[in-house]
């Protein structure tokens, strides 16, 4: 029976992946943030910044996919995400020793092939863990919450002062502490998760594990599943451009100080910590793809606000802070809505299907082409290349099938009324 209440498992479970989410995040940007000032050390160019956060995106993606598959394979999970904490943990440290850009590339790349399977894995187990009433909800929380206060609010804050006092190579060993400790707090707290029931040729009952075997192409061939896949590529692109080059466009075009774009940066942390949770319980009540279609056209503010607003620090955090309420719908489509829509024992595989797609597509190639463009011409094409990504991320929502309960009970109680009515006129 689950325990209710305050304390109950379900919400330690989400109070520890989640902050173990977080810290996994902090050490992913930790180089973006830092870079206005390692670029000077390590005399990197645009495109060398680009390539750090995009090789780590590529790696991230196929962690994402294969190791995730290996897990739902092994039906275990939490022997992967001690692997993970120790990992890449150990990468921040290698980050902060490398010498020269090829060392500080590989140890980027390492972490990103044990962080890109983190989050899959994390919302595998919140998925069987979960009260159903609670699952949308607690996977915006775990992924967005925890990941932007800790990985972009604090993160750009804490790094960049810690930077400026002693050194980007001290932060980043200070950065690989937390994980190390939430690897032994899940070595404590976190149970490995009951496997899913699968149907008996006796029963012939069904349940969230049962189904035939669905490869890669056969979740391809699921609707949604593509169309999340879509999404991802050009959602990621928006977030991960944000990531990477916000930061060096602030300090590079217009020139603000370092402490005042870490702030400008920070408030992008505060929208996540609050829009995870925001979107997912508005989606609840009218459904994934509307609230998924609006807050992606509201992500526009943020890339249009950095390039062409000119008033007050104030207005423009607040304009980036309304802007990447997008990075709320990210929970939708790469967990709420893959889901609700195939098997639970197929849940970390579809999910980081999703996620490879997106990073390899979105956060390696369209990232790297962005960068390169900016090089060549202006980093203000960068930014207007990561709005027209939130625009068509928009148009592929309207794509999405509709998961919501609320919504499917509404439809099917619409279908069900409509064919009394018939069978009544007949």
């Amino acid at each position: 029976m689950r325990q209710e209440g305050l304390f109950s498992y379900e919400n330690r479970l989400l109070l520890l992946l989640g902050f173990a989410f977080g810290i996994a995040f902090f050490d992913r940007n930790a180089a973006t943030y830092l870079a206005p000032i390692i670029e000077h050390d390590l005399h990197l160019s645009n495109a060398q910044v680009g390539y750090l956060g995009g090789v780590l995106s590529l790696t991230w993606a196929f962690g994402a996919y294969f190791i995730a598959r290996w897990s739902d394979a092994s039906g275990v999970r939490k022997p992967f995400l001690l692997a993970f904490l120790v990992i890449f943990s150990a990468c921040s440290f290698l980050s902060g020793l490398a010498p020269n850009f090829p060392v500080l590339l590989a140890s980027r790349a390492i972490m990103g092939a044990v962080e890109g399977p983190f989050l899959p894995v994390c919302l595998a187990i919140m998925a069987v863990e979960s009260s159903e009433h609670r699952r949308g909800v607690n996977a915006g929380i775990m992924q967005n919450f925890f990941a932007s206060v800790l990985g972009q609010f604090l993160a750009p804050i804490v790094l960049v002062a810690l930077a400026v006092q002693f050194g980007w190579r001290s932060a980043f060993y200070i950065a690989g502490v937390p994980g190390l400790l939430c690897a032994l707090a899940v070595f404590a707290w976190v149970r490995e998760p009951a496997p899913p029931v699968r149907a008996t040729p006796e029963s012939g009952s069904t349940s969230a594990g049962s189904g035939a075997r669905m490869g890669l192409l056969g979740m391809l061939r699921v609707r949604n599943i593509l169309v999340c896949c879509l999404i991802s590529i050009f959602m990621v692109a928006y977030l991960v451009m944000g990531w990477t080059y916000l930061s060096k466009f602030f300090v590079d075009v217009r020139h603000f100080s370092p402490q005042t774009m870490s702030y400008l940066v920070a408030t992008l942390g505060a929208a996540s910590a609050t829009s995870g949770a925001v979107v997912a319980l508005i989606s609840d009540r009218v459904g994934r793809k509307p609230a998924m279609v609006a807050f992606c056209l509201l992500g526009l503010s943020t890339p249009l606000g950095a390039l062409y607003f000119q008033g007050s620090n104030s207005i423009l955090g607040a304009l980036l802070f309304a802007g990447w309420f997008a990075s709320g719908t990210f929970p939708l489509f790469m967990g709420v809505v893959p889901g609700e829509t195939i098997p639970r024992r197929y849940a970390a595989t579809a999910m980081g299907l999703i996620v490879c797609v997106g990073e390899v597509f979105g956060g390696f190639l369209i990232n790297i082409l962005a960068g390169k463009l900016g090089d060549v011409y202006s980093m203000r094409l960068t930014l207007l290349i990561q709005a027209a990504c939130t625009l068509i991320g928009a148009a592929l929502c309207l794509l999405l099938t509709e998961t919501a309960p609320v919504r499917v009970r509404a439809a099917q109680a619409h279908r069900i009324a409509a064919d009394a009515a018939r069978r009544t006129v007949a």
